[in-house]
């Protein structure tokens, strides 16, 4: 229950100043009174008699005087059967229904139950006299691809309860009692589906945290061969704008080898969400062949929305994916972009008047950025099973500058990085991940000798190319333009991939090993061509053919008959195997 406890002293956009009565702590939400709106806030500084609160919500017409009530809780979430396919802003309100209930200009002060008030199949899964503790799963119901579990709520004591009451199987309401539940003390708890966790602190109700080993499949080469991603890892996506982070995402949301698929749009560009929001139901998963959005959620935040709303989506949505990982699934989270996120801190910090670190953001920006990354994780639940949240965010740095701080200090924690390109992007080359920039500390699909072998092409080209802009083609030999040659093949044929097409778009595992190492055989070659014009026109017509092996599908005819034109064009100028042939074969 709300309790009036303070008058506003102060207002400074998003930050309001307030002399409270009563003890308040920090994070603790509260509601500052226009007449009859409410702003919800969250409190992040107090002195002495005064806390300084974020406001969600736009300030105009908060006046010195106005009334502040505290609720003694946590910005917090609410979890429960039903997430699934929503699309929320960063207060976890329905934005679907809450446009219903505003029209097209959403309301300040209009707050809905996130949990849409509907009926499940329940069937429990223990019986009267059973000893549960937090976490444990007392029923389940079908929440559409998926067994949704109804769980012991985290918030409760780490101790054993009895069960006192059980519902038997049948249609409740989500917000029906289902269980009664009692600890030593005497203690007795009604449950329903629904409990709230508080966005801000981790979810940690696994018996062991696990090494990220297993690489997390996205059917995309480049990121798989030479740039994995760890499930339960983290990577970031730096890029300027236009650089295609917004196609990469789709890529990775419909392709990955999760679960669950969780969007945070944490402050992007109206424009950019917008087409999220249109996009995202039209996806087909590959999976089912059904919508993609029957197993995502999507919290939407935007530039033109209330800076404070940025940090309470990207908190919101990695509470979700931690809330499904204790059901033993596999989550991915995008977070798009931690640039406008790290903005809203930078502009609260210089409201409270905090020392400010580079570039005016705050000295804990590392810190704040490190905590969010941490709570991806690959664990061990209590009952044996493996989950994992894997995080991924994208950067915006200004003018894609990759030394600014906010870049910085996510790649000091993140485990791999993929740097988008203004020059690949321009020249049309996607995804536009610069390959000889980006680098990962994970284990691929691919043995490293062969991709640590395969990079060293790509470097050596690179080489050669910057050469050839300074003394041409004329000044450079035959041997340093075969291996530039060689470079262009890697980068064309397998670093590049059309996302528009049916086949190229999600490539396999087996079918990423089958053509890499026939690949890797033209890459580790020697060639008796001798004239650069025969180098060019040889590798034009080898480009040619794997471009169309790529578009074929996997162990067709038509695969086998393009894969027999590759081999009998290798062979035709064919000579030996470098000195490294025999140990990397």
């Amino acid at each position: 229950m709300d309790k009036m406890n303070g008058r506003v002293t102060g207002v400074n956009g998003n930050m309001v100043t307030v002399e409270f009565d009563n003890d308040i702590s920090k994070n603790e939400v509260g509601y500052i009174h226009i007449g009859d709106i409410r702003l919800k806030s969250e409190v992040i500084k107090i002195n002495g008699k005064l806390a300084s609160l974020q406001v969600f919500e736009s300030t105009t017409g908060v006046a010195v005087g106005d009334d502040v009530s505290f609720t003694d809780e946590m910005l917090s979430v609410e979890l429960g059967p039903g997430l699934l396919q929503q699309i929320y802003d960063g207060l976890q309100n329905p934005l679907p229904d809450l446009a219903k209930e505003c029209g097209f200009f959403l309301q300040r002060g209009v707050y809905m139950d996130p949990i849409p008030n509907k009926d499940w199949d329940f069937t429990p899964v223990v019986k009267i006299g059973d000893i549960v503790t937090q976490g444990d799963t007392i029923a389940t119901v079908p929440e559409g691809l998926f067994k949704h579990q109804i769980m012991v709520p985290f918030t409760f004591e780490a101790v054993d309860w009895k069960v006192i009451s059980i519902a038997k199987k049948g249609i409740y309401n989500v917000r029906e009692k289902i269980a009664t539940i009692e600890n030593p003390k005497g203690e007795i708890k009604e449950l329903t589906m629904v409990f709230s966790w508080p966005v801000k602190k981790a979810i940690k109700i696994y018996d062991e945290r696990l090494r990220p080993d297993e690489p997390l499949v996205m059917k995309v080469r480049v990121i798989d061969t030479f740039l994995p991603v760890a499930k339960g890892g983290t990577f970031c996506v730096p890029g300027p704008f236009g650089a295609g982070k917004t196609v990469l995402q789709h890529m990775e949301s419909r392709n990955a080898d999760v679960d669950i698929v969780i969007i945070a749009a944490c402050g992007e560009r109206a424009g950019e969400v917008v087409e999220v929001l249109k996009e995202f139901p039209e996806l087909i998963d590959p999976k089912t062949g059904k919508s993609l959005m029957d197993r995502t959620i999507i919290i939407c935040n935007t530039s033109s929305m209330p800076v404070a709303a940025r940090e309470a989506s990207v908190y919101t949505a990695v509470t979700m994916a931690e809330y499904y990982r204790q059901m033993g699934l596999d989550v991915l989270l995008l977070a798009d972009s931690t640039s406008r996120w790290a903005q809203a801190m930078r502009e609260m910090s210089g409201r409270l008047e905090e020392i400010p670190g580079e570039e005016a953001f705050p000295a804990y920006l590392e810190t704040r950025i490190a905590e969010f990354y941490e709570r991806a994780g690959k664990v061990r639940l209590k009952d044996g099973r493996t989950a994992s949240v894997t995080i991924g965010g994208t950067v915006s740095p200004a003018g894609g500058n990759f030394e600014e701080p906010v870049t910085q200090a996510t790649l000091k924690v993140v485990g791999a990085f993929h740097g988008l390109s203004r020059e690949r992007s321009d020249a049309r080359k996607y995804p536009a991940i610069n390959s000889l920039e980006s680098w990962s500390k994970y284990e691929g699909i691919i043995d490293n000798s062969k991709v640590d072998y395969a990079r060293s092409i790509l470097f050596r080209g690179a080489e050669v190319n910057q050469m050839m802009k300074v003394i041409g083609e004329e000044g450079t030999s035959v041997d340093d333009y075969i291996v530039y040659q060689k470079s262009e093949l890697l980068d064309s044929v397998y670093l590049q991939q059309n996302s528009f097409d049916l086949v190229d778009a999600a490539v396999s595992v087996v079918r990423q090993k089958y053509c890499f190492n026939k690949l890797f055989s033209v890459l580790i070659s020697n060639f008796r061509l001798t004239a650069k014009k025969d180098v060019r026109l040889y590798f034009n017509e080898v480009r040619q053919k794997f471009l169309d092996w790529n578009n074929v599908e996997f162990d067709g005819e038509r695969f086998k008959q393009i894969e027999g034109e590759i081999d009998t064009l290798y062979k035709k100028e064919f000579t030996s195997f470098n000195e490294a042939s025999e140990k990397l074969l």
